[in-house]
């Protein structure tokens, strides 16, 4: 039987980093995917003739120097990813009601534009990005800093939540609103998610913005082709259903078809959750389990990808956050008579740099008991009930993106649509989460969860471990391939280009 350095349980963006540096580092690696698309939230599909993304929309810091071009160039990413950059004067636009404030890109031009909405605020908001840069620097990680202690993150960060932090940087209630205003991109709570996130996320794409062109999945393609040039192996269709253990560690994993698969050791890609679930063995004590299970996962999402008719809707480079309600917060919060309290619209970058677009995707909140009565179903056998479900709410998304956008409906050619049963089914998250577990300030150490498992050869990777989104997936990939090189040893690999 062919034995594995190490077997990964799934191909998404944290699995396939991992891959990387552990075959480029001279590992016999095997990737294993469920589906027949490898990728996680980097897959694509496509619907009337256009490709669509369904999850990674818009990545920052790829300006030649910063952190993600740093990490681009050390997983030969740059040749093989075409990106867009966003507008500089409106990267992100947020849309509270009936008013309009832009994100610019650059820390002196988002301070100048977000001034000039608000005059009396300059001091204030250069305090806000200036607080945003510490927090950032505070993170070695996130800087490719040489690790000397156990801390990865600003401490009084991880325990002050978000709107605690904007509230305590003007007494200006508007502006408060506007510098929360992207929460989407983290599935912000009150009271709740972190300072960390939120800062990391901003600098992230204040820094610089860009698009993906021609899909997401060229960074998982290209990501395929490194690890099979380093001698891994990817297969998919092959969906791993139980891991087995010995009396100390776990020794092999059963696919579906029956076939074992031995390594040395593992890695999950999976959601904590889902890999509980494989595990039957006294080295998961109940303790762990429970707290594992029990932990809260960030909201799902309604999303509708949008075709255009050809050649009558202006290449829209921004992306913009709107808000039916007067706070920002609160949205996952919504009942059925005012949803959606917000949505997010999105134009994907036309391939031919056209000044047209030719396709949007629009997202709004939705929680997983609206499509609970169908989630022992599957996709494309869901019932009528289901498809009237997704005809209803699809035309009130419709509705209100026609309010901010008056006539784009005529021009859309047509369209189709997902629920968080779709995620669910595609991502392998619990409920379709957009974001895996919720990071709480209040509960900082147990909504955290550990590279390492109770079982001492088992590990994870992926959103989960630290933080979701491009970067906080790349990092938390470096944090478990630590375990087998080191993390002073990657850095300076990274560093020194690979």
């Amino acid at each position: 039987m062919n034995k594995y350095d190490v077997i990964i349980i799934g191909s998404g963006l944290g699995g396939l980093l991992s891959a990387y540096i552990l075959s480029k580092n001279g590992m016999k690696v095997l990737v294993l995917e469920k589906n027949n698309q490898i990728g996680g939230c980097l897959q694509t599909f496509t619907y009337a003739g256009e490709k669509f993304d369904t999850g990674m929309h818009y990545i920052g810091s790829l300006e030649d120097g910063q952190i993600l071009y740093r990490f681009f160039k050390y997983f030969s990413l740059l040749n093989d990813v075409n990106l867009r950059k966003l507008d500089t004067e409106a990267y992100d636009t947020i849309s509270i009601i009936d008013k309009t404030y832009d994100y610019a890109m650059g820390f002196d031009r988002f301070i100048d534009k977000m001034s000039g909405y608000f005059p009396n605020e300059r001091e204030n908001i250069k305090n806000y990005i200036n607080k945003i840069n510490l927090i950032a620097s505070k993170s070695p990680l996130y800087n490719l800093n040489e690790i000397n202690s156990q801390v990865l993150l600003h401490i009084d960060s991880i325990k002050l939540s978000v709107n605690e932090f904007i509230d305590s940087i003007t007494t200006n209630t508007e502006l408060r609103k506007v510098l929360a205003g992207n929460l989407p991109l983290y599935g912000g709570i009150k009271n709740i998610t972190p300072l960390y996130i939120h800062a990391l996320i901003q600098k992230f794409y204040i820094n610089s913005a860009y698009r993906i062109v021609g899909g997401s999945d060229s960074i998982s393609k290209s990501l395929y082709k490194s690890i099979i040039g380093f001698g891994g192996k990817v297969l998919t269709n092959s969906e791993v259903v139980k891991i087995n253990c010995n009396t100390e560690k776990a020794v092999s994993v059963c696919l579906k078809n029956g076939e074992i698969l031995e390594g040395n050791s593992f890695i999950s890609n999976m959601h904590p959750y889902e890999i509980l679930r494989m595990l039957d063995t006294h080295l998961i004590r109940n303790a762990y389990r429970q707290r594992i299970t029990s932990l809260n996962n960030t909201i799902s999402n309604f999303t509708i990808y949008i075709k255009f008719k050809p050649n009558t809707v202006k290449y829209y480079n921004t992306n913009f956050y709107h808000y039916n309600t007067p706070d920002v917060w609160g949205c996952e919060n919504y009942n059925l008579e005012n949803w959606p309290c917000n949505f997010l619209f999105m134009h994907q970058a036309p391939k031919d740099n056209s000044n047209y677009a030719t396709s949007a995707v629009l997202i709004a909140y939705m929680r997983f008991e609206e499509v609970e009565k169908w989630k022992h179903t599957f996709v494309k056998n869901r019932g009528n009930d289901y498809k009237e479900f997704k005809i209803n709410k699809s035309k009130i998304l419709l509705n209100e993106l026609e309010k901010k956008f008056p006539g784009i409906n005529s021009n859309i050619e047509s369209y189709t649509c997902s629920s968080p049963l779709t995620y669910r089914d595609y991502t392998a998250t619990k409920d379709g989460s957009m974001y895996g577990i919720l990071r709480d300030k209040n509960s900082p150490i147990q909504s955290l969860v550990s590279q390492k498992t109770k079982i001492p050869n088992l590990f994870m990777t992926g959103q989960n471990i630290n933080s979701h989104g491009i970067l906080g997936v790349t990092i938390g990939a470096l944090i478990t391939c630590a375990e087998y090189l080191g993390m002073n040893y990657l850095i300076k690999q990274i560093k020194n280009g690979g």
